[in-house]
């Protein structure tokens, strides 16, 4: 017992020294004496006064420049709550005195610029931000949205793709041939399928997975059914190109060959097919019209007691 209480006062007189170093080192780290930005006096109206283009002040008519909403920017210290503190650059109003600037060319960094729109925006479907792919790659937020803009042209589903494609040019490609999602038709927007903050899913999809993220609008292939076709309960990308392809129903090859890329066995011929198969060369019935589908229609599962082959 004596030795416990030996070792019980050492440790305690250890943590009051250690918490002593503590204060000593916080009262003399150099940060301490720093004098601290000023805000500007009537901010907005300092702002203003030399800023009057039309695509800077159409922030008054946005949802950040509510100041009666606690919330925003502007209910805070207006413009300076994302540009940070003004005083400076009234005194000298050139753009290097500008604490944080925003766009491609700016020398503020994109994670600067991006902490400013996370200080607000961190949580709901941007909680996945930290270490997103579009986080890895350095894009800024300011790279997709218009915050000095009434309407921000990625928050509209007809207007959203265009924005996408700034970057991902491939899709743009895919997405204009003839077996395409409606996004042309502004019917379906990239957020229908994508959560460009950040996912658990691959590619920054809403699901967890391909599957399940089709389901959102496919519910009628989810199943579970009596005969279940391997393939697509694994990945709906086995026969499908989501953003586009050159064969009916988003099908990346034409049926028979699709199916043949697995089926290759004794109960059909087990060689491909051609276009010998062709008219007027010949016909083959597994080449017309569905191909494969003309008998195995059920393709995605099948209920029916007699469905084993697909084909009810």
């Amino acid at each position: 017992m004596h030795l416990l209480s030996v070792a019980t006062s050492v440790l305690r007189a250890l943590l009051v020294s250690l918490i002593i170093a503590q204060i000593a080192i916080a009262e003399e780290a150099p940060s301490a004496n720093l004098p601290k930005a000023q805000y500007t006096e009537r901010g907005v109206e300092s702002c203003t006064g030399c800023h009057q283009n039309p695509s800077v002040t159409v922030i008054l008519q946005t949802p950040h420049a509510q100041q009666a909403d606690p919330r925003t920017p502007f209910a805070a210290h207006g413009c300076e709550s994302c540009h940070g503190p003004g005083t400076e650059h009234l005194k000298s109003p050139r753009k290097e005195t500008i604490p944080v600037r925003f766009g491609p060319h700016s020398p503020t960094s994109v994670a600067e610029q991006n902490q400013v729109c996370l200080n607000c925006h961190e949580g709901g479907e941007r909680i996945n931000w930290q270490g997103s792919s579009h986080q890895f790659a350095d894009v800024a937020c300011a790279a997709c949205h218009q915050i000095h803009a009434w309407q921000d042209k990625v928050q509209i589903k007809a207007s959203q793709p265009e924005v996408c494609y700034d970057c991902h040019g491939p899709q743009r490609a895919q997405v204009r041939r003839f077996s395409h999602h409606p996004i042309e038709e502004g019917k379906v927007a990239c957020s229908d399928c994508h959560n460009p903050h950040g996912s658990f899913g691959p590619k920054l999809l809403l699901k967890a997975t391909v599957n399940e993220t089709c389901y959102l609008c496919h519910p009628e292939k989810r199943g579970p059914f009596l005969w279940e076709h391997a393939p697509v309960r694994e990945d709906c990308r086995h026969c499908h190109a989501p953003h586009g392809t050159t064969q009916p129903r988003l099908l990346k090859v034409r049926t028979p060959w699709l199916c043949q890329q697995c089926h290759m066995e004794a109960f059909h011929p087990s060689t491909l097919y051609s276009g010998t198969g062709v008219p007027p060369r010949g016909v083959a019935d597994r080449l017309l019209l569905k191909g494969c589908l003309n008998c195995h229609a059920q393709v995605h599962g099948s209920n029916h007691p007699s469905g084993v082959r697909l084909m009810r």
